[in-house]
């Protein structure tokens, strides 16, 4: 059985201001993210010439650990993800049989 994981991701994003910034964010997501259970809500920012996109990503995936997504990301990301990329916090939550609250009943 594939266990299934609450997942909790958000990406700080920018770049120099040239307009369009969360339609080139929210392409890049979907290339990443198509094929997993996730959605992503984004804010776009313009500070001193630069745009800045706030990316947080919820849903289901199978990772067990924020290792296991820093993986999925390294093997799946392309060169623009990592060029704007600023910053991350993500919390992967793997459900346990029973109750969450301690898992065995």
């Amino acid at each position: 059985m594939l266990m299934t994981s609450e997942t909790y991701l958000d990406f700080c994003f920018m770049r120099g201001q040239s307009g369009g910034f969360s339609i080139e964010i929210d392409e890049i997501l979907k290339e990443i993210f198509g094929k997993k259970r996730l959605n992503w809500f984004l804010e776009e920012k313009t500070i001193e010439g630069a745009e800045m996109v706030i990316a947080e990503v919820k849903g289901m995936s199978n990772w067990t650990s924020e290792e296991e997504t820093i993986l999925f990301l390294e093997e799946n990301a392309g060169d623009k993800f990592w060029e704007y990329l600023q910053g991350y916090k993500m919390f992967i939550y793997p459900v346990k049989r029973g109750c969450n609250s301690c898992g065995t009943h």
